[in-house]
């Protein structure tokens, strides 16, 4: 008797993308109109972590960079991601400069 223990791609849940708004309101929920986590991931239908994570990062200080740690609130994080994506962007686009005038000169040769 053998047991096939595999995980179907369709069964997995896509993880939900929530705006950047959306977060700063939950957060507020928690830190501003006193709800507290559970109350806010009920109303809500998140998860309890991830409202606590949301408030944290909304009530924490962003530290000075002098600290080891840096603590970002979630604008901050956004703005983070979103420039991460674009130096990637930058860094293939890059790349293909780089070949196309490899591949060029080559050619003219």
């Amino acid at each position: 008797m053998s047991l096939d223990v595999s995980m179907n791609t369709q069964s997995k849940r896509p993880i939900p993308k929530y705006t950047l708004e959306f977060k700063k309101d939950a957060a507020r929920l928690v830190n501003e109109k006193g709800y507290t986590h559970q109350q806010a991931a009920d109303h809500l239908g998140i998860s309890l972590s991830t409202i606590g994570r949301w408030a944290r990062a909304e009530q924490t200080p962003v530290r000075p960079s002098s600290e080891k740690k840096t603590i970002l609130n979630l604008t901050a994080q956004t703005e983070l991601i979103r420039l991460r994506r674009e130096n990637e962007q930058l860094r293939m686009e890059r790349e293909i400069i780089k070949k196309a005038a490899v591949f060029f000169a080559r050619e003219n040769e």
